[in-house]
């Protein structure tokens, strides 16, 4: 099923004293765009994010906001890893002395240990940019997946209106291909006329000649192949409509292939009633090339 390049999805998150929201939307484009406001010293993020929507995503003005924040209120301190890891040692190292003596202990807890003098440093990683985006990197996979549900969403409404126009387009045609056999004796009769007034007019001209002119306007009046093109374009955009797969280029060229055909009709028909119905076609065509714009 096709996809709309419309979308629009939000999430938030936190890591530590930081968090934030963002907001990832979509419009309409000729290629993809992808436009993200983050942070600079959030090192990697941009590379990271620009690279999953670029997988993921084809066609569309893609723009990722994200608003970040810090409480200030948790305090500013980090584990120092390196003096836990000796004070840990050393409680080993005690308890298996203490055993070798048969000398029993009280378990020491963590928040004995951290309360240790040196155990915990103030501002030593708390801003660390690593942690922050790893945890961003792995919220961003739900966030784009709800994105492009939401496109896929707008795709099937998309194709349901496309669908309906290009009954209208087939049903239309029919109507032309019945005209156009309806009007054959009627032309024939005028080519004929036409023919016996030039020739009773015509001192010294060529009477076979003559009739290959009114045959070659007989030929140019035939709209048997536009009637049979826009039949197979209406096939070939349902075919579009049914894949899997970004098409939006590729019926955004058939819809100017519909309205070159039916602009050919019209500048053929020769009548009211085939007028009417080439100015319909055109009508429905230009509002289906309107649709075809937002399809990925």
């Amino acid at each position: 099923m096709i996809k709309s390049m419309t979308g629009f999805a939000s999430g938030k998150g936190a890591f530590g004293p930081h968090s934030w929201t963002w907001e990832l939307r979509s419009v309409n484009g000729k290629g993809l765009d992808v436009r993200l406001r983050v942070p600079d010293w959030l090192t990697g993020l941009e590379a990271a994010l620009r690279a999953d929507m670029s997988k993921q995503l084809s066609r569309g003005n893609v723009t990722l906001s994200l608003r970040l924040s810090r409480d200030e209120s948790q305090p500013d301190m980090a584990l120092n890893e390196v003096a836990m890891g000796a004070v840990l040692d050393a409680v080993a190292r005690t308890q298996e002395m203490a055993a070798a003596r048969e000398m029993p202990l009280a378990p020491s807890t963590a928040a004995d240990l951290i309360s240790l003098k040196g155990m915990m440093d103030a501002g030593s990683d708390v801003d660390d940019p690593a942690p922050v985006v790893a945890q961003m990197t792995s919220e961003f996979a739900g966030l784009l997946a709800d994105f492009i549900e939401m496109r896929q969403t707008e795709g099937q409404a998309l194709a349901a209106v496309l669908d309906e126009q290009l009954g209208q387009v087939a049903t239309l045609t029919a109507q032309a291909a019945e005209l156009a056999e309806q009007r054959k004796d009627k032309m024939a009769e005028a080519l004929r006329d036409n023919l016996a007034r030039v020739l009773d007019n015509a001192q010294g001209a060529d009477p076979d000649r003559v009739a290959q002119e009114l045959a070659l306007i007989a030929v140019k009046a035939d709209i048997t192949e536009e009637i049979d093109r826009l039949r197979a374009h209406v096939v070939a955009a349902r075919d579009l409509l049914a894949q899997d797969a970004p098409v939006g280029r590729k019926l955004d060229f058939l819809m100017q292939e519909f309205n070159r055909e039916a602009n050919t009709l019209c500048s053929k028909a020769q009548s009211a009633e085939l007028t009417a119905v080439g100015l319909e076609l055109k009508a429905v065509i230009d509002q289906m090339r309107e649709q075809v714009q937002n399809v990925e």
